[in-house]
């Protein structure tokens, strides 16, 4: 009969210099981001790239950047995680909580803001690629008590496009970014610009109207 101890099932543990080679997804994340970044503010376009070990580690250790933009016509500078999207920065930092967190997956519209007066999704937008970029959220329509407002919000008003309300900040801004585009030429070309922001409401063919509303007074 054998003596021989039986193989055990267990992998072994793995050693020091195993655990500190691998990469982890922290790590993974804050490289990529940077180095993204770079790409984007050069204007050229290159293939991602899994970061050397030294730079994964230097990576972990400083997942910082710094970033400037403006916000609502105001100069804004930031010491921000790398990670950090622009919806919680304008909600966490800057106390801009108008721009809402709904499903933080780029799906229902909410977070909608304009970056350079285009319409994006701030809960998929990197704050650190938006160095010397101009934000305007729907804080920045009407900033003080005594200014009109804007015409879409007006229009939202008299129209009476609000189910519960929630995604309505990220619906007049994707809607002026419609206005601004020039996707407004009828009511099915609105439906289909807006889709991503009224897919799920069921005010949303007041909505339509009232984007119409303002698209005529422009």
């Amino acid at each position: 009969m054998s003596t021989e101890p039986p193989v055990s099932a267990v992998p072994a543990p793995a050693t020091a210099d195993e655990s500190s080679s691998a990469l982890n997804r922290r790590t993974f994340i804050a490289v990529s981001t940077a180095v993204g970044g770079a790409v984007v503010a050069d204007g050229l376009i290159a293939a991602p790239s899994l970061a050397a070990p030294q730079e994964a580690a230097a990576a972990e250790a400083s997942p910082s950047g710094r970033v400037s933009l403006t916000v609502n016509g105001e100069r804004h500078a930031a010491v921000i995680d790398n990670r950090t999207s622009l919806l919680d920065l304008l909600r966490e930092q800057f106390g801009l909580t108008g721009t809402k967190k709904g499903c933080d997956a780029g799906a229902c519209g909410a977070c909608t803001v304009l970056v350079d007066g285009r319409r994006v999704n701030a809960c998929l937008t990197l704050a650190v690629r938006l160095e010397g970029a101009e934000v305007t959220t729907v804080e920045g329509l009407a900033p003080d008590e005594d200014d009109d407002l804007h015409p879409l919000q007006q229009a939202f008003i008299e129209q009476d496009a609000f189910q519960c309300g929630y995604c309505t900040p990220g619906q007049i801004m994707s809607g002026i970014g419609c206005i601004r585009e020039g996707h407004t030429g009828s009511p099915e070309e609105i439906r289909e610009w807006m889709s991503g922001n009224i897919c799920r409401c069921g005010c949303y063919t007041k909505i339509v109207k009232a984007v119409e509303q303002a698209a005529g007074g422009k």
